[in-house]
């Protein structure tokens, strides 16, 4: 709230009788009492004190708002006991922090100190248990918009995906530009939004191949993470890199969908509790375009089988099905399963039909590889 708000909340909350030149109060048979300081951010209400208020001056100055600064949420629990401050006012309880618990930590913190939170929505007079209800029914109603606020954000992410356009850096083969054909994203308070933004392909004309034989090393030679960053490190020239291939990054780009030309969101959860870690989402959960909306380095069932034998490798598995897969891939086939009876399976192999047992014995899946290499 503004300075005058402020003030007509003290003039509420201690029979104001008159204000001296310096803006002290003065009320009735107690001491003149001043604003101490102001605190405030910008930044989510979502976030825990301590990374709040850590924007630069220069952001809080362009905002051009009225009411001095003296710092964040952080450096008002941080100075509140030094300062001889005995009261803190909010306009309401979620202007504290969007999640109750928040709020209530932050109340406790201050309570310790003698610092009494104060907020101007809120009755004055009456009973401690009604002050009580009013209080934590603020608080509940702050948790519940901010669970309405996190699923629109949501709900635009996804259909920021599903139209094509791209979330973080782009992947190694593509580089990311403005598109020309999105709307306008207008400006907020901060000043104009970022553009819409979709891939294309990277100036460096060598690394779609190079990413597409990376993809092959493990779709069709199963070879492993360090294996491959070797092969690419020996051929600086064929496979280019920046700075040095790694494990990780040879790994995050064949676990990336949008190497098969779809834009997905929500592959990650960032939110984890722990600082600077992330988990892998269900597939299920993950938000596709429902079409390739960028040029593809592999085919999308191209991708899948890469994923397949990922998690076979990292399980110690090397399977007869996973070695015919591989085989039908070099000749240009694809082994798909039509049914399964528990004791045995129909694979769809080219234009061929074949039973097998479940699992594949060895020899049934070296005669399989055989007779399809000597397919012509």
């Amino acid at each position: 709230p503004d300075q005058d708000h402020l003030l007509a909340v003290v003039e509420h909350l201690y029979l104001l009788q008159d204000l001296d030149e310096s803006g002290g109060v003065v009320a009735a048979g107690l001491e003149v009492e001043e604003f101490a300081a102001y605190f405030w951010d910008v930044e989510s209400g979502m976030l825990p004190p301590e990374l709040r208020g850590l924007g630069p001056q220069a952001m809080y100055d362009a905002l051009d708002v009225p009411v001095p600064r003296d710092g964040g949420l952080q450096d008002l629990i941080d100075r509140a006991e030094l300062m001889n401050i005995t009261h803190v006012l909010a306009e309401r309880s979620d202007r504290v922090a969007r999640a109750m618990l928040t709020s209530l930590t932050v109340e406790h913190g201050l309570k310790k100190l003698s610092v009494e939170a104060v907020y101007a929505n809120e009755p004055t007079g009456g009973t401690e248990s009604g002050r009580l209800r009013v209080r934590l029914y603020g608080q509940a109603e702050g948790e519940i918009y901010r669970a309405v606020m996190l699923e629109q954000s949501t709900g635009g992410q996804i259909q920021h995906a599903v139209q094509g356009h791209n979330h973080g850096y782009p992947p190694y083969p593509y580089k990311a530009v403005i598109d020309e054909n999105a709307p306008d994203p207008g400006r907020n308070r901060f000043g104009r939004q970022q553009p819409k933004k979709k891939l294309v392909p990277h100036d460096d004309e060598r690394r779609f191949p190079a990413a597409r034989a990376l993809c092959r090393l493990r779709r069709e030679e199963h070879l492993k993470g360090g294996e491959i960053v070797r092969i690419l490190s020996a051929g600086p020239k064929k496979y280019p890199i920046e700075t040095e291939w790694t494990r990780n990054r040879v790994e995050g780009l064949i676990a990336n969908p949008k190497l098969a030309g779809h834009q997905v969101y929500n592959r990650k959860a960032a939110r984890t509790g722990r600082e600077g870690t992330s988990r892998w989402n269900p597939i299920s959960e993950w938000a596709w375009s429902p079409k390739p909306v960028h040029a593809a380095v592999v085919s999308l069932e191209e991708w899948k089988l890469a994923q397949e034998v990922t998690a076979a490798l990292r399980g110690g598995d090397h399977s007869p099905l996973l070695r015919v897969h591989a085989a039908a891939c070099r000749r240009g086939l694809t082994v798909t399963e039509i049914s399964t009876s528990g004791a045995h399976a129909v694979y769809q192999r080219g234009a061929r039909t074949v039973v097998v047992p479940t699992p594949i014995p060895d020899t049934v899946a070296q005669h399989l590889i055989e007779d399809m290499e000597g397919t012509r």
